[in-house]
């Protein structure tokens, strides 16, 4: 089992490797697979050796080896987030249809994730495949479909209440779209206790930058980094969330 742990961690961080390309390319439009990887600053082709997942920027000191310029934490923190959580899904969940869906869909969250944090943005081009993908893989396995579509239908309208009370000052329409794929991803119940893990979360966080005069009260602070990290939370302890979450009430 050891042997499977780290090759799923390894391949997470080589498809993390990836994915930091199409976080940058979805940005600069360049095309993802087209044009070969490249210092972002002097353009300079990455050869085999730059492009070892987390280990190249410990050797190279997180500089380019040509123009010297820092290289963004971005790189190995992406490579070794999408390792672990791969490791995660295969430990939690075994080899099976099932984890293979997520190991998949886990890719698309980190994609949100991260875009969302520098850009406050929701991709269209990664959150309407991401919810595609979802129904898709509900409706052939059958389990729960009509909980699920009704956790899509409960996330979604929840945040687009939001938006319309807030005339999206408080959440944008991208956050809408991720509540229906949570709604999707999670079910009905999982979702509650999600969606109050993201309320809670963001909470604290926008609390300790206020103390830390990093925001203001009248700052922007990306909504969908939190509601992605409460899906992958409630992904991996959802009943020891639940339990926890209905322990409050009674």
């Amino acid at each position: 089992m050891l042997v499977l742990y780290i090759f799923f961690f390894a391949l997470g961080a080589v498809i993390g490797s990836f994915l930091n390309v199409v976080i940058i390319r979805l940005k600069t439009k360049e095309s993802i697979f087209k044009n070969r990887s490249h210092c972002v600053f002097c353009k300079k082709k990455l050869t085999w050796i730059e492009l070892i997942p987390i280990i190249s920027f410990i050797i190279q000191k997180g500089r380019c080896r040509k123009c010297k310029k820092k290289i963004s934490w971005q790189y190995p923190l992406v490579e070794l987030a999408t390792g672990l959580l791969f490791l995660l899904i295969i430990f939690n969940f075994q080899f099976s249809i099932f984890s293979v869906f997520l190991l998949i869909i886990s890719c698309f969250l980190i994609v949100l994730f991260v875009y969302d944090l520098k850009h406050y943005l929701v991709p269209d081009k990664i959150i309407y495949p991401a919810i595609v993908l979802t129904l898709g893989f509900g409706i052939w396995d059958l389990f729960g479909i009509w909980d699920l579509l009704f956790g899509a239908l409960v996330g979604g309208a929840f945040f687009l209440v939001i938006v319309l009370i807030s005339r999206g000052k408080w959440m944008g329409v991208g956050d809408v779209k991720i509540g229906v794929l949570m709604g999707l991803l999670l079910g009905m119940d999982y979702l509650l206790a999600a969606l109050f893990l993201t309320f809670l979360s963001g909470a604290i966080v926008s609390i300790i930058l206020l103390i830390l005069k990093k925001k203001t009260l009248k700052s922007e602070i990306p909504f969908g980094p939190f509601l992605i990290g409460a899906t992958f939370i409630t992904l991996f302890w959802g009943n020891v969330l639940m339990n926890w979450y209905l322990n409050l009430f009674v």
